[in-house]
């Protein structure tokens, strides 16, 4: 697929640059320099250019790094994870803020599907910056921070979830500027944890499959997704998968891209798939509804204008691919 990497949080030419993860020295001088460290508050990265209330603008809302003393990061739970160089060559990091105890928060909107909730931190009342749920700001960030984001969250859930070694059960602690953790007690290096999911175009003619979770907003409708289990292929998952939440037969497989989803730990892979049967068996314990949807209803979805379809959400892989199948680019 020639358009692959043009998803959201795909590759923005970031400059990861392993070969400094082990220089402490220089991560250090960084630091003191003044280097900026995007503080997360419960995954949540901290931006500027998004209101109460109101939806982000685009092209408005910038990931608010921060050099290290600012009064923000004095919770930060573990030392500064190192995400790789901005556009200047200039090392970028980010931090764990969780410790922070906001006056006010909404606990059945932080974390949730739609949070559109925000945090005010009370050192950044001058500039009005926000924790703000990534999924509802991912669009109105650049490429790159689009990048650097996906890239914080996914690493600071990581070592929020991974202090412990699973070998023998001591404290570990970060290293490699936080892309591993080494366990003091019996030297076991662990690495940050990728989850393969395969989501799938299914495709019959001119339909295309679509089903709903349980819990999700009203409407809203996605292709069929589920994770690689060991052992398996590609290819073998995304039939198995089908068939056990949809009964649907597939035969040929494709791929088509890929996308980072670090919700918390996911890389989704977006394949193609031919259906072989039409009939549709809902296992209702995965799925609420699976239905064919043909090309002129997807246009209405897309549209707005669909009486019992609304699309997925805007920026996952998902929509990606059922825009791109709609407007027949999946070349």
């Amino acid at each position: 697929m020639k358009r692959a990497e043009t998803v959201l949080f795909a590759s923005s030419g970031l400059d990861r640059a392993a070969g400094m993860r082990r220089d402490d020295g220089a991560l250090t001088s960084a630091l003191d320099a003044g280097a900026g460290v995007l503080p997360l508050w419960r995954g949540k990265p901290m931006v500027t250019g998004v209101a109460e209330g109101a939806a982000p603008g685009d092209g408005a809302v910038t990931l608010a790094f921060r050099p290290m003393g600012h009064p923000v990061l004095a919770k930060a739970a573990e030392a500064p994870v190192f995400l790789g160089l901005g556009a200047d060559e200039e090392p970028l990091f980010a931090c764990d803020i969780s410790g922070w105890v906001p006056p006010e928060v909404d606990e059945d909107q932080v974390g949730g599907f739609v949070d559109a909730s925000l945090q005010h931190h009370p050192s950044e009342d001058a500039t009005g910056a926000a924790f703000a749920e990534l999924r509802r700001i991912m669009t109105h960030l650049s490429p790159r921070e689009a990048e650097l984001a996906a890239t914080a969250r996914g690493l600071l859930e990581w070592h929020r979830t991974h202090l412990f070694c699973a070998r023998c059960g001591a404290r570990s602690d970060l290293a490699e500027a936080g892309w591993q953790r080494a366990c003091p007690a019996c030297g076991a290096r662990h690495f940050p944890r990728t989850d393969p999911v395969v989501i799938m175009l299914i495709t019959d003619g001119e339909r295309v499959l679509l089903g709903r979770s349980p819990g999700w907003p009203d409407r809203m409708y996605s292709l069929l997704a589920g994770f690689i289990e060991p052992g398996e292929t590609v290819e073998g998952a995304v039939r198995r998968e089908v068939f056990e939440e949809a009964g649907i037969e597939v035969g040929a497989v494709g791929y088509l891209s890929s996308q980072p989803w670090p919700f918390p730990a996911s890389l989704m892979l977006g394949c193609r798939g031919v259906a072989i049967s039409d009939r549709i068996t809902v296992d209702r314990e995965e799925l609420e509804d699976a239905r064919w949807v043909t090309r002129s209803d997807l246009l209405e979805v897309f549209a707005g204008r669909h009486p019992d379809i609304a699309p997925a959400r805007r920026g996952a892989i998902a929509h990606f691919l059922l825009e791109h199948w709609l407007s027949d680019r999946l070349d």
